[in-house]
């Protein structure tokens, strides 16, 4: 987790849940999450996932569709695929079921603070540095490019200076990028994809 600290500074953190995130960034004006925090529950898609995947376009792949919370309990893969084919039509990604322990924590919150959004970084960098066509972000072409997207909004030389240890760099440029959406949810000037609201009353949206 990456906190901005004023005048370019960060300073990072390891949280090992979705409620130590919440300690950690008590007192900050928003928080980024790159975790789906609204889930659908019938057999349509969020719309903020499909506004996501037209935005990104070739990059579309990096949109994870939220499953319905009853995917999420599933005891495996086999059996997590079978029930959203049941209540959605279609199968889950791997990549999805393995966010799926992530998820559960911050939907089994009992309350979602108003300043907690949720945001994608891909869609972030694109919006940072329009005339790019970004490489895999593993890659270190990709590295760069996002690196060089993100100098207009931080330091990278500061930024990256001080790593928690066994930090990747794909995960700590995406937090970087998090943090830009939610700076702008806190000025008031974030684009906001979605406007619908889950079961629980959550929003379903991806704020950028």
């Amino acid at each position: 987790m990456v906190a901005l600290v004023g005048s370019g500074r960060v300073r990072w953190s390891v949280c090992p849940d979705a409620a130590a995130v919440l300690v950690a960034t008590a007192g900050c004006a928003a928080v980024g999450v790159d975790i789906p925090l609204g889930l659908p529950s019938g057999r349509a898609r969020r719309a903020c996932d499909d506004l996501a995947a037209t935005r990104l376009g070739r990059a579309r792949s990096s949109v994870f569709p939220a499953p319905p919370r009853e995917v999420l309990a599933a005891a495996g893969f086999a059996q997590a695929c079978a029930t959203a084919r049941r209540l959605t039509g279609r199968a889950i990604s791997l990549q999805t079921f393995h966010i799926g322990p992530k998820i559960r924590e911050w939907d089994a919150l009992a309350a979602l603070p108003a300043h907690v959004v949720e945001v994608h970084p891909e869609l972030a960098l694109r919006h940072m540095a329009p005339g790019v066509d970004f490489a895999p972000k593993k890659s270190a072409r990709g590295a760069g490019q996002r690196i060089a997207a993100l100098a207009g909004w931080v330091d990278p030389a500061v930024a990256l200076a001080d790593l928690p240890a066994g930090a990747r760099l794909d995960d700590v440029l995406d937090a970087l990028a998090a943090s830009w959406s939610a700076a702008r949810w806190a000025l008031g000037t974030a684009e906001v994809l979605g406007t619908e609201v889950d079961d629980r009353g959550r929003p379903m949206r991806v704020v950028l």
